[in-house]
């Protein structure tokens, strides 16, 4: 080949093509962005099932039927937020990793010390569901913090919407609680 007819993205030691250095680096870039929004969106699926968890374990302790039955929906919430972001990840080609974090396990073992301290009592319950939501709506809010592709960044608003409804019917009950007595 002459020089005029060279491919200039060639290897000259190979005269094989190679991959054009701007383009190598837009590619690892875009991989590295994708592992990241992968990595944002597990810890996420992690808050979902930590949630997920908790709020069972809250309705499996609870004493009135209306705090089992909110506790239960605000779990299926948690689950179907779990999937979302797992068809999500999928979709990126990630891997899907789906189970709590060591931190909320962590969480409900310290619920467990205080019910069996409290006596069951649902206040406790409450008040610590509405603990957890807190620490999923700061999750929430240091993911929105990343840059995120447009779907996605909606998606995880409109999920943190509903941590924070969660937190407020928690509160709600619990206010309510504290008045009866």
């Amino acid at each position: 080949m002459a020089a005029e007819e060279r491919d200039p993205h060639s290897d000259p030691l190979r005269n094989e093509p190679s991959e054009h250095p701007v383009l190598a680096s837009t590619a690892a870039s875009k991989a590295s962005d994708r592992k990241d929004l992968v990595d944002v969106l597990n810890d996420l699926v992690a808050c979902c099932k930590d949630g997920e968890h908790g709020f069972k374990y809250c309705a499996e302790h609870a004493q009135r039927e209306d705090l089992r039955a909110a506790f239960m929906q605000c779990a299926l919430d948690c689950t179907r937020g779990a999937q979302e972001l797992n068809d999500e990840i999928q979709s990126l080609g990630g891997e899907v990793r789906d189970s709590g974090s060591a931190l909320g396990a962590v969480h409900r073992g310290w619920v467990s010390v205080k019910l069996a301290l409290s006596t069951h009592d649902d206040k406790v319950l409450l008040s610590e569901a509405e603990r957890g939501e807190d620490d999923a709506s700061n999750r929430y809010r240091k993911a929105l913090e990343k840059p995120l592709p447009v779907s996605i960044r909606s998606l995880v608003e409109r999920q943190l919407h509903a941590v924070q409804r969660h937190h407020d019917q928690m509160k709600v009950l619990r206010q309510q609680i504290s008045i009866a007595r």
